[in-house]
C-alpha cells in the first residue's frame, strides 16, 4: 500500500527485454549488489557492505513507503533481476546492481518509464533526495531525463523534475 488508493502494477514493461517487477519479498539474488564497497559509496556514501538483514530491512522500508520494483533484463531465455528502483514522489532511488549492464541506458529507460507513471498520477513534480557529488553516473542519468539540481545537500544535490499538467 505504498501510494494510498493507487494499485501498484505487478509488471511495467519498458521494452521487450526490459521490465519492472513488483517486489515480492524475495531478494537473495540482490545481496551481491549491496556487498561491494565501491557501490555502497555511490548508494549511501559509506563503505560498509550491507548484511542480508540490512538489505531485508531496506527493502521492507522501501516497499512500505513507495512502489518497490526489481529491474529485470531478458537474457539467457528469461527475465533476470539486475537492479532495483523505488517510485515515490519524494525520492526515486535506483541501483543497477549488475556492473556489466551499467552505462547502457537502462537507468534512463527505467526513470523515463516511472516519469510516465508520475504524469499518469498527475504529480506536479518528482524528486531525488540526494545524488552525491562523486556519483557522476547518477547525475548524468537523472539530468539526461530532465531532472535539475535545486538544493545543495551535505554531500551533493537534491534534484527535481517538474511537469506541465
Amino acid at each position: 500500500m505504498p501510494i494510498p488508493n493507487v494499485p501498484q502494477p505487478q509488471i511495467i514493461q519498458i521494452e521487450p527485454e526490459l521490465r519492472l517487477r513488483a517486489f515480492d519479498g524475495a531478494f537473495s539474488f540482490a545481496l551481491p549488489w549491496y556487498a561491494d564497497p565501491e557501490d555502497i559509496r555511490m548508494i549511501d556514501g559509506g563503505c560498509e557492505p550491507y548484511s542480508p538483514e540490512r538489505v531485508g530491512r531496506m527493502y521492507r522500508y522501501l516497499d512500505a513507503h513507495g512502489e518497490l520494483y526489481f529491474i529485470e533484463y531478458f537474457r539467457g531465455g528469461r527475465y533476470q533481476p539486475v537492479g532495483d528502483v523505488t517510485f515515490r514522489q519524494e525520492d526515486l532511488p535506483i541501483v543497477i546492481g549488475e556492473k556489466e549492464l551499467r552505462g547502457r541506458g537502462i537507468g534512463r529507460k527505467v526513470i523515463r518509464a516511472l516519469l510516465c507513471r508520475a504524469i499518469d498520477l498527475r504529480y506536479p513534480e518528482i524528486f531525488v533526495s540526494e545524488i552525491y557529488d562523486w556519483n557522476v553516473p547518477s547525475q548524468r542519468c537523472f539530468s539526461g531525463v530532465g531532472f535539475v539540481p535545486y538544493r545543495r545537500t551535505e554531500n551533493g544535490w537534491s534534484y527535481r523534475r517538474a511537469f506541465r499538467l
